[in-house]
């Protein structure tokens, strides 16, 4: 099958993760999305002859997947208020059925549906790969993938799946919970704690922090103490602004969406579902209410 993965460009809806990158260039668990819908089908469906038009904010369940794969003449999948989201055609004929999306799918819309998807990719890996160091007294209680050149420090508990790319410094005495990706060249240090989160390469947490259901962009670095809320008192939903309005992000637990090149001061405290944009910085002790953007 040739895979055509449409470029969205950059949405003002995924800011700030899209600050400085295209849609389809997000990479999510150390690929980017492109790359992994491309892996996704091409490799695996039956004809030459078989081309296929995705967004790359599609992101299909398994059973989604065996409808394409199962297709004999082609089929053109829908979201739920009609918006085209992906197009096969066999032949050059045109599909002759339309489908739309099951619930299991993600229809990646805002910064924290990347969450799900992370989820989904992490919550995959079935047995360990350790390619890097683990040091004596690491406890692995669950499955993890661990990259060349990266070590596990003494003290380090981890819980459940997690993904650690190449050359990483994780460690000592902290604390990783599934399904947390950590990028390539990252430092995850003394009495840190991650969970359910997604870090892009070279993020530092390096002292005595709190990551919780979080998207943090590449070269970020969070000063000691910072620490992200998740979770609402009254248990609701958490609510994001969005160009102006207050969107439902469906998630009861959501921390913090971090761009690039972003550097918190020494106990910065970040309420639920806030929003820091590209470069930007806080001040030791910095509250953040609000997002803080340009």
């Amino acid at each position: 099958m040739k895979v055509n993965v449409i470029d969205l460009g950059s949405p003002v809806e995924m800011m700030p993760v899209t600050c400085c990158r295209k849609f389809q260039e997000i990479p999510v668990a150390g690929i980017t999305l492109e790359e992994r819908l491309v892996w996704m089908f091409e490799t695996k469906t039956p004809g030459a002859n078989w081309v296929m038009a995705i967004r790359p904010d599609f992101w299909p369940s398994p059973y989604m997947i065996g409808q394409i794969m199962e297709t004999a003449a082609g089929m053109i999948i829908t979201s739920g208020d009609g918006l085209e989201l992906a197009r096969i055609t066999v032949d050059d004929k045109v599909p002759v059925k339309t489908v739309q999306a099951d619930s299991e799918s993600v229809h990646i819309r805002y910064p924290w549906d990347l969450l799900a998807v992370n989820e989904k990719i992490v919550g995959e890996i079935e047995k360990d790969n350790i390619q890097g160091i683990v040091r004596q007294n690491v406890t692995i209680d669950g499955i993890i993938h661990l990259g060349a050149g990266s070590v596990l420090l003494p003290g380090v508990y981890i819980e459940g799946k997690i993904i650690i790319g190449d050359n990483c410094k994780i460690g000592p005495n902290c604390y990783l919970r599934g399904n947390t990706y950590i990028g390539d060249n990252c430092h995850v240090g003394q009495a840190v704690e991650i969970k359910n989160s997604l870090l892009m390469n070279k993020v530092s947490a390096g002292h005595l922090s709190y990551i919780g259901d979080s998207v943090i962009c590449p070269l970020s670095n969070l000063g000691a103490g910072t620490i992200t809320a998740n979770l609402r008192h009254d248990g609701k939903n958490h609510k994001s602004g969005v160009s102006g309005a207050l969107i439902d992000t469906g998630r009861r637990k959501l921390g913090v969406i971090i761009g690039d090149n972003v550097h918190t001061g020494i106990h910065t405290s970040i309420y639920p579902g806030r929003k820091i944009w590209m470069g930007k910085n806080t001040v030791p002790g910095e509250i953040v209410s609000k997002d803080i953007k340009d």
